[in-house]
């Protein structure tokens, strides 16, 4: 029984690759899988009369549980997707950079078959990411 994981995001091409997978793959183990990038305001300085100073703790902890709701409300929309074609599926919620999380995931999770949506890019385009 192979074990499948797609990655999704708010993209139009990531809803459409869920969609794609369970209606051709028909997934008996599935696993949701979507990333957080740090957030930017950990590192960002905040201008001050005094000068630069970083952005407070309760900032970044308001900032982060926002991502975390943002985050946790797609992994519900697409397991509902799932349920409507009867799978019931795993997520997962990392923060990080996509590129590297998504592939550690995969691998951690020892996931035969990745779905990645394409954000339909030129060659160019790609190499430049």
């Amino acid at each position: 029984e192979q074990k499948m994981m797609v990655a999704i995001d708010e993209s139009e091409c990531s809803h459409y690759a869920l969609e794609w997978a369970l209606r051709n793959l028909a997934p008996r183990r599935l696993i949701l899988f979507t990333v957080q990038p740090f957030s930017p305001l950990s590192y960002l300085p905040v201008g001050s009369p005094l000068g630069p100073s970083v952005a407070s703790p309760e900032l970044i902890r308001s900032v982060t549980e926002h991502q975390r709701q943002l985050a946790q409300a797609l992994v519900d929309k697409a397991k509902a997707i799932c349920a409507e074609h009867g799978v019931d599926a795993e997520t997962v919620i990392e923060v990080g950079d996509p590129k590297e999380t998504i592939c550690e995931a995969a691998e951690k999770l020892n996931v035969d078959l990745l779905i990645l949506g394409s954000h339909s890019r030129g060659p160019v385009q790609r190499y430049q990411s």
